[in-house]
């Protein structure tokens, strides 16, 4: 088995649960993040050993700094530093134009989907980064379609954390090239996750997706592959990269 390590935020269900479950068949050891649904993330880590695989979940909000630490520390006590992240866990609100956002929802945003992934970030380099004695890494970040088309009459809130997510993995990606670390990002767009319950559209992917060049919405899976070929060796010449995953649109 390879003994790669890898950190799944947000990794109970939708595009992390896929990512998890595909990362273990690939023979990593998976840390399964969630902040809810223990019996969700539980599932995962259930199905994982099922297969002869190594997963454990770990319960932590990214934006809490001082749980992400401990949550490091965790995953570096039972199963050795980590080889690869990816940066999953995000929210996103009622669907609303700008005139009724409050501050608190802005901030609660951009806590969990900018200051989350900087933190995670920010303790995968530090374990990574040959500077520190590492043996470099790979790490994704999932941003969305949104950063590019900006979510107008939605949630332009939750796109505006996006942006910022790209912005991070452009920077990023320069600042650790040179000590063993690749950063890349995917950018999915309708896919069918429980994401689109929390805008108060359960539907939104069958009601949109027609109108797609491809005519459809995505599933969590391609996600997945994609975002596991970026970790692999495979990748191992591209870095600041992005890679869509929204149907042509």
């Amino acid at each position: 088995m390879n003994s790669k390590v890898a950190l799944v935020t947000g990794g109970s269900r939708g595009i992390g649960r896929a990512t998890a479950l595909l990362l273990a068949d690939q023979g990593y050891q998976v840390a399964v993040n969630y902040v809810n649904n223990t019996r969700a993330a539980q599932q995962v880590v259930d199905e994982i050993k099922a297969k002869g695989g190594e997963a454990l979940a770990i319960q932590a909000d990214i934006g809490d700094e001082a749980q992400v630490v401990a949550m490091f520390k965790i995953i570096a006590d039972q199963m050795g530093p980590i080889d690869a992240l990816v940066n999953n866990a995000g929210i996103l609100f009622q669907q609303s134009t700008i005139e009724n956002i409050s501050a608190e929802r802005i901030n609660r945003v951009l806590n969990t989907n900018v200051t989350g992934y900087f933190l995670c970030c920010r303790e995968a380099v530090k374990v990574m980064s040959k500077k520190h004695g590492g043996q470099g890494g790979a790490i994704v970040n999932v941003s969305s379609a949104a950063s590019r088309l900006g979510a107008p009459n939605e949630y332009i809130d939750y796109a505006a954390s996006k942006g910022a997510v790209d912005s991070l993995t452009t920077g990023l990606s320069l600042e650790v090239a040179g000590y063993g670390i690749r950063v890349n990002a995917v950018r999915p767009g309708l896919i069918y996750t429980e994401m689109h319950a929390s805008g108060g559209e359960a539907g939104r992917v069958d009601r949109v997706g027609a109108s797609l060049p491809m005519q459809r919405g995505g599933q969590p899976e391609e996600v997945a592959q994609a975002i596991v070929w970026l970790l692999s060796d495979a990748a191992s010449f591209v870095t600041g990269s992005f890679i869509d995953l929204a149907g042509g649109k």
